[in-house]
């Protein structure tokens, strides 16, 4: 007997105008209107963050379909990476032009999670474009790395409230991936591809020719 195929299920891909609705195009600042360009994206299935051109960041929540804001103290600058993690607590991970890291521990309505807005930061080792950041599954470990070709670890106690970052890694070229699993930092630079062994910190490289 012949099996039954399975229905075929079309769908629709249209932008999300729900989102992009509530994040502003222009803002006023003193006397000027700024455009606001949208630089940086990451999805999982609680939360969708966007990062700007104005230092915001905007999240939207799924499942209660609201927006929520979260900015730097300071000037305003561009964020170029934003990095989402779901485990005990949601946590969302931020790099800048300039070189700032923050983590941003959210507020959760489920018993027994964080109540309270938390910020730590990642204290002045990047200096340049942030352009990749990974987290452990646990949320305990954030690697972020720039376009010079620094690696910063950063060690986050959320219990206790603290961070702690120091330099691991430094490539000749701009960090363009990381991804980390099991004490292995997968690192993609412009010119070559390694992974980074974080207890031994011994280095192995993907392939022997640079790349083009």
């Amino acid at each position: 007997m012949a099996s039954v195929a399975s229905p075929v299920i079309f769908k629709e891909f249209c932008p999300l105008y729900y989102l992009l609705n509530a994040i502003p195009t222009k803002i006023q600042k003193g006397f000027r209107s700024i455009v606001v360009y949208l630089t940086a994206l990451d999805t999982n299935g609680d939360y969708i963050a966007v990062g700007s051109s104005i230092g915001m960041l905007y999240l939207y929540c799924r499942h209660l379909n609201q927006m929520k804001k979260y900015n730097f103290e300071g000037r305003c600058e561009s964020i170029t990476f934003v990095k989402l993690l779901s485990c005990f607590d949601d946590l969302v991970a931020v790099g800048t032009a300039s070189g700032r890291v923050a983590v941003f521990q959210l507020v959760s309505s489920l018993p027994g999670r964080n109540k309270q807005l938390r910020r730590f930061d990642v204290a002045g080792i990047h200096k340049s474009t942030i352009t990749a950041l990974a987290w452990s599954p646990n949320g305990m470990k954030l690697f972020s790395g720039d376009d010079k070709g620094k690696i910063v670890y950063s060690a986050l106690d959320l219990d206790q409230g603290i961070c702690n970052s120091s330099l691991v890694l430094e490539e000749p070229s701009s960090i363009v991936q990381l991804d980390y699993n099991q004490k292995v930092l997968l690192v993609s630079t412009l010119q070559r591809t390694l992974l980074f062994y974080t207890e031994e910190k011994s280095v192995n490289q993907v392939g022997t020719q640079p790349r083009k």
